[in-house]
C-alpha cells in the first residue's frame, strides 16, 4: 500500500537522437538515449481545488499560473505572451492523470530544467512525464514506467497533435532504446549497449521548428521522391550498423557512423550553419563522431568525445555554440523525495 504524499519531487531525462531522425518517419529505425541532464517537478497537494505552477526556466523564464478548479479560470502574474503554451504540457498532464486516477486535486507546481527547452532535447516530454508520476503519487497512485510513457504520449499528442512515442518512452525508461516504426504503433528495444557513450552536446538558437523541418523534407521528397528515398534508406542502414557497433562496443564506429549520419541529414536540408560549424569543429578537435540531433534548424548537436571533452567544449564554444558535458543515462522517471503527512 502506498504512503499518502502530500509533497512529491519526480525528475525524468532529456533525451538526444543519436541516430535516424526523419527517416524515422518513413518507416525507417531510428536509436535515441537518455542524457543525464534532467527536468525536475515538485508537485504539493493544495487545500483548495487551484492548479498553481510556477515554471521558472521552461520556455519562458519567470512564469506563474493560477489555474481555477475548473480549468477555465487563469491568473496570470508575468506579462510574457506564450504563457499557455509554456504550461500546456503541465496542465495535460495533470488533466490526463486526474481522468486515468480519478483525482480531483488541487495543486502546486514547480518545474526545474537542467536543459535548454525547446532545443530538441526532448523536454517537453520529461516534463510531462515528471509531472505525471509526481502529481499521481501524490494522490495515492503507483504508475509504472509503461503506464507513465503511454500517458506522457498521449500527453504529446492532445498538445502537439501529432507525436512519436520515442521521446515519452525514453523519458520513462531511460537507457538507449532502438525504436522501429509499425503500422499501428511503434516497436521499443533496448539497447544493451556495451560501451560508455561521452557526449559533449552543443546548442545554438533554432531558426525552425519541429512542423516546419518536416514539411521541408517532405516538399524535398515530393520533387525529387527516388533520390530522397535513397537517402532516408541509407539512414535506415546507418541505423541498424550502428545497433551491432554499439552492441559490440567498438566506439570508433558509432563515431563514423555519426559523422555518416550528419552527412545525410545535410542532403535532407534540415542543418544549419552554425549547426554544421559546431560540428565540424568539434571532429578538428577531437570527437570520433558528431551530428546534429533532433529535428535541425538550430538546436543541438552531439559529439562523440572521450578523453577529449574539454577541448570539443571550446571548439564548439569558439564557433559561436554554448557547450555542455554529457553522458547516456540509464536512469528514467523516478521520485526524488517524497513528504508524507
Amino acid at each position: 500500500m502506498m504512503i499518502k504524499l502530500t509533497k512529491v519531487t519526480a525528475s525524468a531525462p532529456g533525451k538526444v537522437a543519436l541516430f535516424g531522425e526523419h527517416a524515422v518517419v518513413y518507416g525507417y529505425p531510428a536509436m535515441a538515449g537518455a542524457i543525464d541532464r534532467r527536468v525536475y517537478v515538485s508537485v504539493e497537494e493544495r487545500s483548495d481545488d487551484l492548479i498553481k505552477i510556477h515554471a521558472m526556466d521552461l520556455s519562458v523564464p519567470g512564469i506563474v499560473l493560477t489555474i481555477g478548479g475548473t480549468g477555465k479560470d487563469v491568473a496570470v502574474e508575468t506579462d510574457y505572451r506564450r504563457i499557455m503554451d509554456a504550461v500546456g504540457y503541465v496542465r495535460k498532464a495533470i488533466e490526463v492523470t486526474s481522468n486515468i486516477c480519478d483525482l480531483k486535486k488541487g495543486v502546486t507546481v514547480h518545474i526545474r530544467s537542467e536543459m535548454p527547452v525547446g532545443a530538441g532535447l526532448g523536454t517537453s516530454a520529461a516534463v510531462s512525464v515528471a509531472t505525471i508520476m509526481a502529481y499521481s503519487a501524490v494522490g495515492g497512485h503507483a504508475l509504472n514506467s509503461e503506464e507513465v510513457s503511454a500517458l506522457g504520449h498521449r500527453v504529446e499528442l492532445e498538445v502537439q497533435g501529432a507525436a512519436s512515442p520515442m521521446d515519452s518512452a525514453v523519458a520513462a525508461h531511460g537507457g538507449i532504446l532502438l525504436i522501429r516504426p509499425m503500422l499501428r504503433e511503434a516497436s521499443l528495444t533496448p539497447v544493451k549497449a556495451e560501451l560508455g557513450l561521452p557526449l559533449v552536446v552543443g546548442y545554438t538558437p533554432r531558426e525552425c521548428g519541429t512542423g516546419e523541418m518536416l514539411r521541408r523534407v517532405r516538399n524535398l521528397r515530393d520533387a525529387a521522391p527516388e533520390s530522397v528515398d535513397s537517402i532516408l534508406c541509407s539512414i535506415g542502414k546507418v541505423v541498424s550498423e550502428a545497433d551491432s557497433a554499439m552492441r559490440s562496443g567498438d566506439l570508433r564506429r558509432v563515431g563514423m557512423l555519426m559523422n555518416v549520419n550528419h552527412g545525410l541529414l545535410e542532403s535532407l536540408g534540415v542543418s544549419t550553419k552554425k549547426i554544421n560549424e559546431m560540428v565540424y569543429s568539434a571532429r578538428s578537435a577531437g570527437a570520433l563522431g558528431s551530428k546534429l540531433t533532433g529535428a535541425g534548424g538550430g538546436g543541438c548537436m552531439i559529439s562523440l568525445c572521450p578523453d577529449r571533452e574539454a577541448e570539443v567544449m571550446t571548439a564548439i564554444s569558439v564557433a559561436g555554440g554554448t557547450a555542455f558535458i554529457s553522458s547516456i543515462s540509464s536512469r528514467g522517471v523516478c521520485i526524488e523525495k517524497g513528504e508524507s503527512i
